[in-house]
């Protein structure tokens, strides 16, 4: 216990500490934010923040892991899930950059090079014969995937599914300061509370860990930002949970703790879907939290109320696994 409070004060020293050096750096590149014109308008004022940030949440999370050094097969998948998914945005935050546009990688783009990632863990999962079975909240019951004896194919595109699709949803929820890194830090508390008692230190370790460095982050991304982690920090952010949750079987639990990622995505599918299909609207502009945005609702009290939010899904996320 005193090597992981160790381990997840390196992560957010490390990032308070670099923090500015990070942000400085940022700024003499001019990596600054390009902002949507079709955005609230209130965001055009962010307009040159430096982006890319995330590259901070990543050097703390593996500065904290180096000093924690739980290196299992698991914590390796995982981390190389959060990495590689990183790169996948810091590319396109560098493509957004450089053309000075607020629009980097084609969609398409994006999503094969997660499908693919995504494969390589879930092909992983399978062969090295780690348990598949996803247990489900509040019950006795888990989630089992038939073997057809050549491998487990219906997994498989569980596995990858789930990563793109959580990952995605923790970008879809980057759009206001502090947003998708505080809910991001207390969802991963939640996942590492239960990765312990679900048998798995070295998956709840990394889970710490990665809620300390998001912490850390947080005091430099919280309103009014001074940078923002860009594609680079929420599709890391994303995939890491997506790994945490499937290796340590608590991937059905993400519905609850990851909630706030759950409705924020929600809300953009329902918004498309009825515009393509009636031509109105449900929400004043998806993601979510642009909805209240535009109600009138400040940007600090939206990112507060999320996280309180998050913090009572976290608990009730525990609780489902405990009244079982």
């Amino acid at each position: 216990m005193i090597k992981l409070l160790f381990a997840a004060l390196i992560a957010f020293a490390v990032s308070l500490c670099l923090g500015p050096f990070t942000i400085k750096i940022l700024h003499r590149l001019k990596f600054g934010q390009s902002i949507r014109d079709d955005g609230p308008q209130t965001h055009l004022k962010k307009a040159g923040t430096p982006t890319m940030g995330g590259i901070l949440i990543l050097v703390s999370l593996v500065a904290g892991l180096a000093a924690a050094d739980v290196f299992t097969p698991e914590v390796w998948w995982v981390l190389f899930l959060t990495i590689s998914f990183g790169f996948i945005g810091l590319v396109d935050d560098f493509i957004i950059v450089v053309a000075k546009r607020s629009l980097g990688l084609k969609a398409r783009q994006k999503l094969f090079a997660q499908i693919v990632l995504a494969g390589f863990a879930a092909v992983f999962m399978i062969q090295g014969r780690f348990p598949t079975t996803q247990l489900v909240p509040f019950t006795d019951l888990s989630l089992s995937f038939p073997d057809f004896g050549f491998g487990n194919p219906l997994f498989f595109l569980y596995a990858v599914f789930v990563i793109v699709a959580i990952s995605n949803a923790v970008n879809l929820t980057d759009g206001l300061d502090g947003l998708a890194s505080g809910t991001t830090a207390f969802a991963a508390l939640a996942f590492g509370v239960l990765a312990f008692w679900q048998g798995h230190p070295s998956l709840g370790t990394f889970a710490i860990i990665l809620a300390s460095a998001c912490f850390g982050f947080v005091w430099f991304n919280g309103p009014p930002a001074q940078v923002f982690m860009g594609d680079t920090g929420s599709l890391a952010l994303g995939a890491a949970l997506a790994g945490i949750s499937l290796f340590s079987q608590l991937s059905l639990f993400f519905l609850i703790i990851g909630g706030i990622f759950v409705s924020e995505t929600l809300s953009v599918v329902i918004q498309v879907t009825s515009y393509k299909t009636s031509g109105k609207r449900i929400f004043r502009m998806s993601p979510l939290h642009h909805h209240f945005e535009l109600g009138g609702m400040l940007e600090p009290k939206i990112m507060i109320r999320f996280w309180m939010v998050g913090v009572v899904l976290g608990i009730i996320g525990i609780l489902g696994y405990l009244l079982k």
